[in-house]
């Protein structure tokens, strides 16, 4: 418990200042002229390392210990603010791209291999029993969502009252405490395991853990193909100020974290742990896929000013996104070995990061070309392929193991 708090309160302390960070870059680029498919851009190195990050994060959180991954990912973390506050007003805009665009890529592997790693601890220190490991996994998840939207709205608060340089060398500070308390605090070979030794071993995954990851690239990029670039470029250009767009956006967070923590108890639970859970989330799955179409067709008949039915079908979404998002970490758990739980973690978050990478690139372009009405269409259909992949997860124990056992 004491480890599982720790871990809690370290992921807290990095996820307020990468929400931070995002709606920093978002608004302050945008202020600057850059173009929706621009702001996209300085976002995919970010999402595009996260793939790598999470495939080598798990591999290596296995071989030398979560709480020493977790110190890694904290202090790259802080590297990329460092190296991002250094970016000067007056170099040639090539310039000042690649720079971002690497700093960003610094700051994405951090994100990953820090989730990867903090996840990973929890099944460690929850253990075997499905009821305590979606408690604490929903909670987790949850409670960090919501500290990602008070980032958001922190962001929008730090780049109006501290500028965006003393805003990076402020959330640096923050997060040089954190890794200090970690250092101090965690047992340095926590979850220390012996790693996969071949690419045919590493590779080796459940069909529960494959099925998992192909539907949690479709349901993280249906959520970002609107949410990143499309939803706060429109409100800005709506009228909304910097405070507001964030503010808005750190509430929803905020709400959908906690609609999160609150899975388990709106969640029927089986005591194996998958024969009511699946069905769960191909319900739910489906209810999600129907409401970018419903929104789409109120834009579409003018039920009322565009960005107040946005903003109401937003709260919809993220309702049952949410529980979506609950199921779906508390599976990947369920299904993971517990010897090499990093590794199947990692595989999966791997996935999770190929999903925002999509959703971000298709947000800029899709918005570009035809609008939020774009940006929606290409999330209906996301969530149409991603229901459709979760009616082949397997609900029992038994035909989880068909390619470890291979």
């Amino acid at each position: 418990m004491r480890n599982y708090a720790i871990v809690t309160a370290a992921y807290w302390g990095f996820t307020l200042t990468d929400g931070a960070l995002r709606m920093l870059v978002l608004l302050h680029f945008h202020k600057l002229g850059y173009s929706p498919f621009a702001l996209a851009f300085l976002f995919l190195l970010y999402e595009a390392a996260g793939i790598g990050a999470n495939l080598i994060g798990g591999w290596l959180a296995t071989r030398f210990g979560i709480a020493r991954m977790l110190a890694v990912g904290l202090a790259a973390q802080i590297a990329g603010f460092l190296m991002l506050s250094a970016l000067s007003p007056g170099w040639v805009p090539a310039m000042a791209l690649v720079w971002v665009v690497v700093a960003q890529g610094i700051c994405g592997i951090a994100k990953d291999v820090t989730k990867t790693a903090s996840k990973s601890a929890i099944k460690l220190t929850a253990g075997d029993a499905s009821g305590r490991l979606f408690r604490w996994v929903a909670w987790f998840t949850g409670s960090k969502n919501a500290m990602k939207g008070m980032g958001f709205f922190l962001g929008g608060v730090l780049l109006e009252a501290l500028g965006f340089q003393g805003a990076l060398w402020l959330m640096a500070a923050l997060l040089a405490l954190v890794l200090l308390g970690v250092v101090a605090s965690l047992p340095p070979m926590m979850g220390k395991a012996k790693a996969s030794t071949s690419m045919r071993e590493f590779m080796a995954r459940d069909r529960g853990v494959n099925l998992l990851a192909a539907a949690r690239v479709l349901l993280f990029g249906a959520r970002d193909v609107w949410f990143v670039v499309a939803l706060p470029v429109f409100l800005y250009a709506s009228g909304w100020s910097f405070t507001a767009v964030g503010g808005f956006l750190a509430i929803w967070t905020i709400g959908y974290g906690l609609v999160q923590a609150l899975a388990p108890s709106v969640i029927q639970r089986s005591a194996d742990g998958l024969s009511a859970e699946v069905p769960a989330a191909r319900l739910w799955c489906l209810g999600l896929a129907l409401i970018p179409p419903a929104l789409m067709a109120a834009l579409w008949l003018q039920a009322g000013p565009a960005d107040l039915v946005l903003v109401a079908g937003l709260m919809v979404f993220g309702f049952a996104f949410a529980v979506n998002s609950s199921l779906h970490s508390y599976l990947i758990l369920a299904y993971a070995g517990s010897k090499k739980a990093a590794e199947d973690v990692g595989f999966y978050y791997a996935a999770n990061a190929a999903g925002r990478f999509a959703g971000t690139l298709l947000s800029g372009l899709l918005y570009q070309m035809a609008g939020i009405m774009g940006a929606l269409a290409g999330a209906a259909v996301m969530l149409g392929l991603c229901w459709a992949i979760t009616l082949f997860l397997p609900v029992n124990r038994a035909a989880c193991a068909e390619a470890r056992s291979a």
